[in-house]
């Protein structure tokens, strides 16, 4: 999967949907959804990778508990075939929940 095919998934939920932050100034109001790829678990052989995989992070914003916000992500993500872990977290901050969903994904090496 590349990142532009990962964008085009997580955009099927209809919320506004950024590569690790929206523009200062430029938040949408929730629930919308920032992903990154902060690291990578690639396998080697020969000395060299041999298969890239990305660690990738999606996380989903609201101003109050929503489950069924979090089940239109989760079922995008379930009909992609995504196996996720699931944090959350109140950001005091903000005034906003963090849901995270965490996974894996084959990187594209062709696109």
């Amino acid at each position: 999967m590349t990142q532009s095919e990962l964008l085009a998934m997580l955009e099927e939920t209809s919320f506004p949907v950024a590569y690790d932050h929206f523009a200062e100034g430029e938040s949408p109001l929730p629930p919308f959804i920032c992903f990154l790829c902060p690291s990578s678990n690639n396998f080697a052989a020969d000395g060299r990778v041999y298969f890239k995989v990305s660690e990738v992070h999606v996380e989903l914003y609201t101003d109050e508990k929503n489950p069924e916000t979090e089940e239109i992500l989760e079922a995008v993500l379930d009909a992609h075939g995504i196996f996720y872990d699931k944090s959350e977290v109140w950001i005091e901050s903000e005034k906003l929940y963090e849901v995270l969903y965490s996974f894996e994904m084959e990187v594209d090496q062709n696109g």
